[in-house]
């Protein structure tokens, strides 16, 4: 019999709260101070003058030469779903916090979704520090409220797409790159927008199986430690757990540094010389990489050796320097965490004046701006920043029209196609740009009509 107290607990333990985001929660993910300024803009008669925010990055992460910019396809995708129901207007309202509020403030989120404008570079494109990833022009309490999911994503997207692209850059072309990071991102929704950065910055494949199929990609792996210990355990030896997992997945590498490697390695040989099975690869997670690597490719030759552990493009390139016979890689930890780009999403216009930030180490530039890039020969020869009316003949511009009136423009690109412009980004740069220790990033020219604006602007 079901006790009183019992039913008690188990109806606690219900009501937890799961914290899940869904499209219907996009509103409230937000900060409070973006709905207290809605309040406030809509109180002093403001809210619907079109204002222009962009989001940038004032500095690089340390060590890095570049940014390569992700995270729109999500971007655009809240922007399309931001909708307040009448249960979150409830809600708010129950949080005693905007009793003073004026009644048009209710009935705007009720009533309004995302109709603004927005520009951007396209995903895979690489910038620097206080070029515009994106520019929002829309009424002031919409360019408002969007920013801190704007910035979630496009800052933790384009950090790991930078660092998928440093790892390929090192690790070359021919080699194989898995991301591994799932276990290690900060969130079950960081480990989706990890494994699509990784992706679309370069990486082969993902060991995360939601997003590799959400994705339309197929999900790659090993084995664990585990499965070895347990079935040398029960069926008797290290071998026969390599066998085991062999007959059901011929395809999959098998992971040898759970006791001895190189013993591991003989046995293999053994039986790959004997055409007893078709051995594709082998793992190595431990121990001094350069010498079991070596050894176990002149017992195993024809093998795939692959690393993990704890690995970085610094590291990879160490073991490559070092004579390392490794030809892929599975970076986890490292890739999906880090010193994160400090991006910011700033005012720049407001109902057509321009207006700037002056405090000390956090200026910013006035007016609706643009990149103008310029190439020889393949390569990044300048970026210029200026005002988006500018002429700019033989440059490029950069900042695209992707959503109008609150509508996406262009169906989303597929990581194929982001990935090469990627690749492409990262070859166009020059070589002291992509230099792992103390690269050069290029400078950005300030336009002479930026500058003029700027001392104009200048309180």
């Amino acid at each position: 019999m079901t006790t009183s107290s019992a039913v008690d607990d188990r109806q606690k333990i219900d009501q937890t709260p799961k914290l899940n985001i869904s499209p219907e929660d996009y509103s409230l993910l937000t900060d409070l101070y973006q709905l207290t300024m809605a309040a406030c803009y809509t109180g002093e008669g403001i809210e619907q003058k079109q204002a222009s925010f962009e989001l940038f990055a004032r500095r690089l992460p340390e060590g890095f030469g570049y940014l390569i910019a992700m995270g729109l396809a999500q971007a655009l995708e809240y922007l399309s779903s931001l909708r307040f129901s009448s249960d979150q207007v409830a809600a708010l309202q129950g949080t005693g916090i905007f009793n003073h509020a004026p009644d048009r403030f209710w009935s705007m989120l009720t009533e309004g979704g995302f109709t603004g404008d927005v520009w951007a570079v396209p995903e895979g494109t690489a910038v620097f520090a206080n070029e515009p990833l994106l520019r929002v022009e829309a009424p002031l309490w919409q360019a408002q409220l969007v920013e801190t999911y704007l910035l979630n994503t496009l800052n933790y997207q384009t950090l790991i797409a930078t660092k998928a692209a440093r790892l390929r850059d090192v690790a070359g072309e021919k080699a194989t790159l898995l991301e591994f990071g799932t276990r290690r991102a900060f969130s079950p929704q960081g480990s989706l927008w990890a494994a699509r950065a990784a992706l679309a910055g370069g990486l082969d494949s993902t060991s995360n199986v939601l997003a590799a199929l959400q994705l339309g990609e197929k999900p790659s792996g090993t084995m664990a430690h585990a499965l070895v210990m347990a079935l040398s355990a029960l069926e008797g030896s290290e071998e026969q757990a390599f066998t085991a997992f062999h007959q059901y997945f011929p395809g999959a590498p098998l992971l040898i540094d759970t006791y001895d490697t190189i013993a591991a390695a003989e046995r293999l040989g053994r039986k790959v010389n004997s055409r007893e099975i078709s051995l594709t690869g082998v793992r190595l997670d431990s121990g001094d990489l350069v010498s079991l690597s070596k050894q176990v490719r002149s017992l195993l030759p024809d093998v795939t050796i692959f690393a993990s552990g704890d690995l970085d493009e610094w590291e990879i390139h160490r073991l490559k320097t070092a004579g390392a016979e490794i030809d892929g890689y599975g970076v986890g930890t490292k890739l999906v965490t880090g010193s994160p780009v400090n991006g910011v999403y700033k005012l720049v216009d407001i109902d057509g004046i321009p207006v700037m930030k002056q405090s000390s180490g956090k200026f910013t530039y006035p007016g609706r701006k643009q990149i103008f890039r310029s190439f020889v020969n393949g390569k990044i020869q300048a970026d210029r920043l200026g005002l988006i009316d500018e002429n700019y003949g033989v440059e490029k511009p950069l900042l695209q029209l992707v959503m109008q009136a609150g509508k996406k423009l262009q169906p989303p690109e597929n990581l194929t196609t982001i990935r090469q412009r990627t690749a492409n980004s990262v070859a166009s740069l020059p070589m002291e740009t992509r230099r792992l220790d103390n690269p050069s990033s290029i400078k950005v020219e300030i336009s002479q009509e930026l500058q003029l604006l700027t001392e104009r602007t200048k309180i």
